[in-house]
């Protein structure tokens, strides 16, 4: 059974951080590029950052020199690491496997796998 758990959020002060986990099983993490994208209320998916096999990263825009994702493979685990953390970055943040464009973009829409969700509150 896949599956993909995210961790970290909560409720933090513009200018906060935080550090979001997906931990993963039931396939094999460390062959596939892994991603994060969020979900305000009202508006659509965004992606926000991926990461390939290899350790290439790709950010959307607005998170780029802010937002730091990683993977443990040894743990089956990703990472995203929030600095900076401005209202508008608030949403549920979901973590996604096998993105087929190892892009940003491709992580809401366009990957097999995806978690249920941490909510990312800043006010």
């Amino acid at each position: 059974e896949v599956q993909l758990v995210e961790s970290g959020g909560g409720l933090v002060q513009p200018g906060g951080s935080l550090r979001l986990s997906c931990v993963t099983s039931g396939f094999t993490f460390s062959d596939l590029c892994m991603g994060w994208f969020r979900q305000a209320p009202g508006h659509e998916r965004e992606g926000v950052a991926a990461i390939s096999s290899e350790d290439t990263t790709h950010y959307e825009y607005s998170v780029m020199g802010r937002f730091t994702i990683s993977r443990d493979n040894a743990k089956n685990s990703l990472f995203l690491q929030m600095d900076g953390l401005q209202p508008e970055d608030t949403a549920m943040y979901y973590c996604a496997a096998d993105l087929k464009a190892c892009a940003y973009y491709s992580a809401p829409y366009d990957s097999t796998y995806r978690g249920q969700g941490t909510q990312v509150t800043v006010s």
